[in-house]
């Protein structure tokens, strides 16, 4: 069993570049949203075959998140995390030299596997980083590098594209990636751990009535979250009627916000943890369903959408942190479970809202959203009232 240990003074040097290390990983991952035409183009193939680039990296990193824990058994998760980190500076360079569609999907394997095992131990490593009191804080500081990926990626991809080519989009990661590496050696301290019982020990936490509650109320606050976001650009499009500008404006704020909503997050998760798991997906749900009925208004849709932002960006960090409390001694098994719930759910939800954006219009898969995410919120008492009958 993997323990995880308090440290007895925070490092947040350690804290922040892991941040940076999330900022890196996570426009990674999404930089091939604005490069697929070019990266098409060069290789041959169509667009579709481009985007499969992003759903690789997502395979790997269900399959890693359920794995790590065992594969790495007793390893020291310093040298884990730095292993990790060789592996997305490796990934950035096969895939910027890329000079066929096959070594490029190679490239985003790696990525992927980097994505499954530093989320997976993202709680357990911040658990030993801070005293349990500033564990929020370090999460939201964690989630904060996430958040400001989400907003500059794809834009900042998309500009480098078009100045220095998608390749050199690419390999901008790489010297980040490397700083990173350099900063996590000098900061990290050494994290021994006892071996892992192996992987099946991550499916035998869903025997506790408290995990299985939670793991179900998160997964369906991503999948409804994810059934609705994934739309969001065909309804501001055809309902909202954005031009390009307006959109990109909009999509803009809803990452500004997101990034506010991981700063002012921890003293509502430090006062009542449930209150706001339950909270964050009830209100979105009155957003989804408000977005229905005024989405035709420019100001009350970009006023619903700064909320959701706000609410949705921020969320992760509440649910890390009911990890680290629920699951204080197998945080890392538990996060591996996390991670792989997540990335499932996120594509179940993006499925689900596709089909029903096809069949039957944006007011069912908006509807479908808000139905889901009300489910979430009453998972989310129900966990809450089993950690209180455990207490």
């Amino acid at each position: 069993m993997a323990e995880a240990t308090v440290s007895p003074a925070a490092n947040w040097g350690a804290v922040f570049a892991l941040s940076l290390c999330v900022f890196t990983l996570i426009a990674s991952e999404f930089m091939p949203v604005s490069l697929l035409t070019p990266i098409a183009t060069e290789l041959r193939v169509t667009e579709g075959q481009a985007g499969q680039a992003i759903a690789v990296s997502g395979a790997f990193a269900v399959v890693t998140s359920l794995f790590i824990t065992a594969i790495a058994g007793g390893l020291d998760r310093k040298i884990l995390l730095l292993i990790l980190t060789g592996l997305m500076i490796l990934s950035g360079i096969i895939v910027a030299t890329a000079p066929t569609y096959t070594v490029l999907m190679i490239g985003r394997a790696l990525i992927g596997i980097v994505i499954g095992g530093f989320w997976s131990m993202s709680a357990a490593t911040a658990m030993r980083l801070v005293p349990s009191p500033q564990l929020p804080r370090a999460l939201a500081i964690l989630n904060g590098g996430n958040a400001l990926a989400t907003v500059v990626a794809a834009p900042l991809g998309s500009f480098l594209g078009g100045v220095i080519g998608w390749r050199g989009a690419f390999f901008c990661v790489v010297p980040i990636a490397a700083l990173v590496f350099f900063w996590q050696a000098a900061s990290l301290p050494t994290m021994r751990v006892a071996p892992s019982p192996g992987s099946g020990h991550v499916f035998r936490l869903l025997r506790r009535p408290v995990v299985a509650y939670g793991m179900a109320a998160m997964s369906l606050f991503f999948m409804g979250q994810f059934t609705l976001f994934t739309y969001l650009r065909p309804f501001l499009e055809t309902v909202t009627r954005a031009d390009l500008t307006t959109l990109s404006l909009l999509l803009l704020l809803i990452g500004v916000t997101g990034v506010i909503g991981t700063l002012l997050i921890e003293r509502f998760v430090k006062t009542g943890l449930y209150r706001t798991l339950i909270v964050i997906p009830a209100m979105m749900a009155l957003i989804a369903a408000a977005l229905i009925g005024f989405g035709t208004s420019l100001i009350a849709t970009a006023g619903l959408l700064g909320v959701w932002g706000l609410l949705a960006t921020s969320a992760p960090v509440g649910w890390w942190t009911w990890l680290a409390r629920t699951l204080p001694r197998d945080a890392e098994a538990g996060g591996g479970l996390m991670v792989a719930m997540v990335q499932f759910a996120i594509t179940l939800g993006a499925t689900l809202g596709g089909l029903l954006f096809d069949t039957s219009g944006y007011a069912a898969t908006f509807g479908a959203a808000a139905g889901i995410l009300l489910i979430a919120a009453v998972l989310a008492l129900l966990t809450g009232r089993r950690a209180s009958a455990t207490s």
